[in-house]
């Protein structure tokens, strides 16, 4: 793979790792308006999100194992082209039926990103932590983006224009991606770029069993944080409206976003181990604090949670991918988002139910510290690394050519 080549594929990944994460913040915040078009209540609209959440991560491994047999460049393909057209059909349904089913739609096409997308980034990458940190970034800004895009269109437009604008631009983005594959500017990659060495097979077994439990008690906290943020900061900034919350939401999530290229740079430099931890770690007392927490302190502290929560996935990207051979790296990032966004999507049903249990967000913030506790203990047990997570078969790096 030339330099230019692998330049190209970071940046589509890159675009792709946005526009993955753009659709379902943007539900969130339309959620705050929908229950008075639909006639439904708030709790009953998040519900319409469920199904497609449950196949953005049930179906990633299919997408990942296609990627892998088949072709990672005609499954980017689909996945653009398929996101685009199903945000634009949301322009058109009528009830919450045809809005369920549109979401499901988007829900599919979305499942295609994390599994290839990632392992081809990673494949053609050099650098693989400061590949997957860069590649972090915009998938940690999506939900800020998606918010400040989803308040202005819906205050201006509509709650539709908030997905069919973004949808145009997905659909573009794919047509592009098409002109750049025939022209060979992207090129299918089956061997990394810059191997590295082979885990053992009791240290690669051990390591998929950790992170299957810290993957999704790590998935858990992302998936029931993203809906919570808009309708706690609604209700606890004092007077705040959904232009309010979704801005405060915006500002968190492009902020703690932009944590992972130093997360992505340290997993290159220092145990990937230790830094997965030490982000678990940081992020319990701000969950526990965040279960009382009020107006301004209130998002200063959801800010420093998910920042801490983004920056521990540069360094579980890495690991995953150390131990897992390239050839199957698609189908092992499939696994993981199963975990990461489709067990841990039930989430969101849990948000609505702990909510009318409880009649506030106190409990759900409190178990979500918790759960940061179990993915720092679980991690503690991971195999020793002699450095940062071996990203890089050393120093074997100089003298190759410029890229990520």
């Amino acid at each position: 793979m030339t330099a230019r080549s692998a330049r190209a594929s970071l940046a589509f990944s890159c675009l792709g790792h946005l526009y993955s994460h753009v659709f379902e913040p943007i539900f969130y915040i339309a959620a705050l308006v929908l229950p008075g078009e639909l006639g439904l209540s708030y709790e009953e609209v998040l519900a319409l999100i469920v199904v497609g959440k449950l196949l953005y991560g049930l179906l990633a491994p299919a997408a990942g194992w296609l990627g892998d047999r088949w072709s990672t460049v005609g499954m980017m393909a689909v996945f653009f082209l398929g996101l685009g057209l199903s945000a634009l059909a949301m322009g058109l349904v009528q009830g919450p039926w045809a809005v369920g089913f549109v979401l499901a739609l988007i829900g599919l096409f979305g499942s295609i990103y994390h599994p290839v997308g990632i392992a081809w980034m990673i494949r053609s990458a050099v650098d693989k932590g400061k590949a997957i940190g860069i590649n972090g970034v915009f998938g940690g800004i999506g939900p800020g983006v998606a918010s400040l895009t989803a308040g202005t269109l819906i205050a201006a437009s509509g709650w539709r224009a908030a997905f069919v604008v973004p949808g145009v631009l997905v659909l573009l983005t794919g047509l592009a991606f098409l002109v750049f594959v025939a022209k060979g500017w992207v090129i299918e990659a089956k061997a990394d770029r810059a191997p590295q060495p082979e885990p053992s097979k009791g240290d690669a077994m051990r390591a998929g069993i950790v992170l299957s439990v810290t993957m999704l008690c790590a998935g858990l906290i992302y998936q029931a944080t993203q809906p919570s943020l808009p309708k706690l900061f609604e209700e606890r900034l004092g007077g705040a409206n959904v232009g309010d919350a979704a801005l405060a939401v915006t500002v968190v999530y492009l902020l703690a976003g932009l944590t992972q290229i130093a997360a992505g740079h340290l997993a290159d430099r220092f145990p990937a181990k230790k830094v997965y931890l030490l982000a678990a770690l940081a992020q319990a007392p701000l969950l526990a604090a965040l279960a009382w927490a009020s107006g301004i302190s209130m998002v200063a502290l959801a800010l420093l949670a998910v920042a801490g929560n983004m920056a521990a996935i540069p360094a579980e990207n890495l690991l995953l991918a150390k131990y897992t051979p390239a050839k199957w790296r698609g189908t092992a990032f499939g696994l993981k988002f199963v975990l990461s966004f489709g067990v841990s999507g039930l989430a969101v049903p849990l948000v609505s139910l702990i909510r009318v249990a409880s009649g506030g967000f106190e409990v759900l913030f409190v178990l979500l510290a918790g759960a940061a506790l179990v993915v720092a203990a679980a991690a503690a047990l991971l195999p020793s690394e002699r450095k940062g997570g071996e990203g890089v078969v050393g120093e074997q790096k100089a003298g190759q050519e410029a890229g990520a």
